[in-house]
């Protein structure tokens, strides 16, 4: 292989698509997705290229700093794509300290393993932060988030991700490092953990359970097409300016109510149901403390100046996500069972 990249958290949703669009398209690139496979982190979702000549797997918790020590002196990779991170608002409510120790410190230690394998000579290296559009705070009804936004986290799992941007950024500024940063909005697509809106809501549906929506149901959410954010992704790594930052954004601006009702006539066209059978199954429950209003993201700096545009937007992309999870009853089976923690065993014991 002519060069290593790292891809942390490759096990999970959006790192998942990641790793499977690098091994595909740079067949002479060694791809090492990094993972600790914890909750989220699922295996099966690479099953189609862990066969891969130029794909490795390395179990390694981000917040152990002389595993990922370790990590960098054996792989000696060129590019990092640092995705791995606690990502859920409910649970940092519930448990702040791990998207601490997680979000800032395995950051810190990442960066510290970069800098050390590294030794000053960043020709051809790069480190890519991925990060979200939630640092930003909570929009009015109108505006836009755009690079120059200022930071306002308003839950302890975006001021942790709000940390590790700084906190890459000043490795840009101290050491040199060849940063990059991304923010991006809400993502959806295959393969996404079931404790997330969409999949939950078809879930719950294919059940006949409830769709529970938090207060009046009228927060406002850009949605991303995962694959979209993947090739985003690849774009800003190859070809993005160090020291920059790039949003990433869907263009689709919705309420929540709104996607779940248009989520909910899908699934009844899908599921062969009465049109409106679905909408029946919404709840409103109480609202989720320091809930953000609205996020909409401006990515025009990035379409303009690396030629990236989002190609999938809801009214085919809810569709597809549903018809995804229709189709790989399996793996949501294995996912709400807990039985996909068994594929490491099997692929890797």
């Amino acid at each position: 292989m002519k060069k290593s990249i790292i891809v942390t958290g490759g096990a999970g949703f959006i790192g998942s698509h990641v790793v499977r669009l690098l091994v595909n398209k740079y067949p002479d690139t060694r791809i090492v997705n990094v993972d600790a496979l914890t909750y989220a982190g699922n295996l099966e979702n690479l099953s189609d290229v862990d066969s891969a000549d130029n794909y490795a797997f390395r179990k390694v918790d981000i917040r152990d700093a002389a595993a990922v020590d370790a990590l960098f002196a054996e792989i000696q990779p060129e590019g990092v794509i640092h995705l791995a991170a606690e990502s859920h608002v409910d649970r940092s409510i519930t448990d702040p300290l791990a998207f601490i120790m997680t979000n800032i410190v395995g950051t810190v230690n990442m960066l510290n393993g970069a800098r050390k394998a590294w030794d000053g000579d960043y020709e051809g290296k790069r480190f890519y932060h991925v990060s979200t559009d939630e640092v930003y705070g909570s929009l009015g009804e109108t505006g836009l988030f755009t690079e120059e936004t200022s930071y306002d986290p308003r839950s302890p799992y975006s001021a942790s991700k709000a940390s590790s941007d700084h906190l890459v950024r000043a490795y840009f500024h101290t050491y040199g490092m060849p940063v990059v940063i991304s923010n991006c909005s809400n993502n959806y697509g295959p393969n996404h953990f079931p404790e997330k809106l969409i999949p939950l809501v078809i879930n719950n549906i294919k059940h006949g359970k409830p769709l529970p929506i938090y207060g009046d149901g009228k927060y406002t959410r850009d949605w991303l097409w995962v694959i979209d954010h993947a090739e985003a992704i690849d774009v800003i790594f190859q070809t993005g300016v160090a020291g920059e930052t790039y949003n990433i954004g869907g263009n689709n601006e919705m309420k929540n109510i709104d996607l779940v009702e248009q989520l909910c006539d899908v699934m009844d066209e899908l599921l062969g149901n009465e049109l409106g059978a679905s909408r029946k199954l919404i709840t409103f429950v109480k609202d989720r403390p320091g809930h953000d209003r609205r996020y909409a993201i401006d990515s025009s700096k990035l379409q303009r100046e690396l030629g990236w545009e989002p190609k999938v937007y809801p009214k085919e992309g809810l569709k597809m996500t549903a018809e995804w999870y229709l189709n790989n009853e399996k793996w949501l089976e294995n996912v709400t069972s807990g039985a996909y923690a068994n594929y490491y065993e099997k692929q890797y014991a």
